[in-house]
């Protein structure tokens, strides 16, 4: 498991989901150890994580896995830079991002993009379903930031929901081909 108190993240370098982890972890300012995995063809991973998906979070005799649950984790765990606020209003605009980013865009990339690999799609009509669900996820994200005026998604430090919103716009942006100034214009400058 991990050494002497230092968590051990399995990550893959391009996943959205790792890449929040890391970056939830970098702003609490946790030392990790950094273990990269192909869940895939890795055997050895499923003992870490049965699901066989990154990130999984090994701390002390403690396994999380997914990345919402290893960022709440975190949350208790290393109070310093809180992620959520103790604005009840905020906190639950923070959660509801990174649920739609968690539930109702990334997965749904994820299975058009399987879709594509197992051959039940083309190309364009795996990219066409990818691109329909982030545009319908980050509208909805647009429809819940209504009216926020600040440097970051929701206020003046970075949060849950722009630990989210980061990988998912990047993702979007390099390797999904959307235009996500028109979806978030907003708040893009900021991350």
């Amino acid at each position: 498991m991990s050494a002497a108190g230092k968590p051990i993240l399995y990550s893959k370098w391009f996943s959205s989901c790792s890449q929040r982890v890391r970056i939830a972890l970098n702003l609490k300012g946790v030392d990790f150890e950094y273990r990269a995995t192909n869940p895939m063809t890795d055997p050895d991973y499923e003992k870490i994580n049965p699901v066989k998906f990154v990130p999984a979070l090994v701390d002390g005799d403690l396994v999380v896995s997914d990345s919402f649950a290893i960022i709440l984790y975190m949350e208790d765990k290393y109070p310093q830079h809180p992620l959520l606020s103790q604005d009840l209003k905020n906190k639950v605009l923070n959660l509801q991002i990174a649920s739609i980013v968690c539930s109702s865009i990334q997965p749904l990339q994820s299975h058009a993009v399987i879709g594509s690999f197992l051959g039940t799609m083309d190309a364009d009509e795996s990219l066409q379903m990818v691109q329909h669900y982030i545009d319908k996820g980050f509208r909805a994200i647009e429809k819940l930031l209504e009216g926020c005026d600040s440097k970051y998604a929701t206020g003046d430090e970075v949060q849950m929901g722009d630990v989210f919103l980061a990988p998912q716009i990047h993702a979007g942006v390099t390797r999904f081909q959307i235009d996500m100034v028109c979806n978030v214009s907003y708040c893009y400058h900021c991350l």
